[in-house]
């Protein structure tokens, strides 16, 4: 299957602009698997803010059969002993083109990791991008928060591809920018002039995963990252190296930490650092 070159996602185009249709195997939807792969318990602490006891009716584990009001089908994984009076992290995950929420489950293996250090996570199919999409997939958060316990200043958004896309473009758009706490976009089909066509969001922490070996959006994640140095207040011509080999901007503002991971991998290859983005996202500090 050919991967089609984006366009960037521009204002003045309004919903007729598709930011990018780089499409993955569609034989995928043919021969799903949706087992889902184990679910972690996670270690409770005794305090934390509550959802009031038979508030929230959403089931611990695996659900899958939810869709939007827009008609886009999504998936919720819990922790193994998920408490619904706990108010968890949500950790959005937008899938590649061609691909549905299993396939996106497969390839980042990002719920077994996830639910043990206590995220709720959602997986949505794929649906052709452009800015009325993306404004679409920015409100399945707030269905999962209506059925299971989220904390809705903890939300975050994370995606290969198109879902990578998606992630950065919620980011940025005015009407979705204030929902995720932290983004970290993989082979995300931006370019920095794309981003220059912005104003720079609120200082949110961003972590900006690209391949090096990416030939599809080449060099597309430097440019990116160094947009979200500059806007977080960070010095861009300082990085020191952090966990996962990922290159931490010195000097960005208290909210604002800004990292770029560049893994050997190409367009199709979700990065192996689930860990430290799963860290990222609760403890940013950590990366200033």
């Amino acid at each position: 299957m050919g991967l089609t070159r984006p366009v960037g996602l521009r204002p003045g185009l309004q919903q007729q602009v598709v930011i990018c249709a780089s499409l993955f195997f569609l034989s995928t939807a043919c021969s799903e698997n949706t087992t889902p792969p184990q679910l972690q318990a996670f270690a409770y602490p005794t305090t934390a803010e509550q959802c009031l006891a038979g508030s929230r009716s959403g089931a611990a584990g695996a659900t899958d059969g939810r869709v939007s009001a827009e008609g886009i089908k999504y998936m919720v994984r819990t922790p193994s002993n998920y408490n619904a009076t706990f108010t968890h992290s949500l950790l959005m995950v937008y899938a590649p083109a061609g691909m549905s929420r299993w396939a996106s489950e497969r390839l980042t293996g990002l719920t077994t990791e996830a639910t043990g250090a206590g995220f709720v996570v959602a997986y949505a199919d794929h649906k052709q991008l452009n800015i009325a999409t993306v404004e679409e997939l920015g409100k399945i958060q707030e269905l999962v928060a209506k059925e299971w316990c989220i904390d809705e200043k903890r939300v975050y958004a994370t995606g290969h591809s198109d879902g990578g896309t998606a992630s950065l473009a919620l980011a940025v758009l005015d009407k979705t920018k204030t929902i995720p706490a932290a983004i970290a976009p993989s082979a995300a089909g931006w370019t920095g002039k794309d981003l220059e066509e912005f104003q720079c969001p609120a200082p949110i922490p961003v972590m900006i995963l690209h391949g090096k070996n990416d030939s599809l959006f080449p060099g597309w994640g430097a440019q990116t990252s160094a947009w979200w140095a500059k806007c977080n207040s960070c010095d861009v011509t300082k990085t020191k190296t952090v966990e996962g080999g990922c290159r931490a901007y010195q000097g960005c503002t208290a909210g604002g930490p800004t990292l770029y991971c560049e893994g050997a991998g190409s367009h199709r290859d979700w990065p192996n650092l689930n860990r430290v983005m799963l860290e990222f996202f609760t403890h940013p500090e950590k990366f200033l």
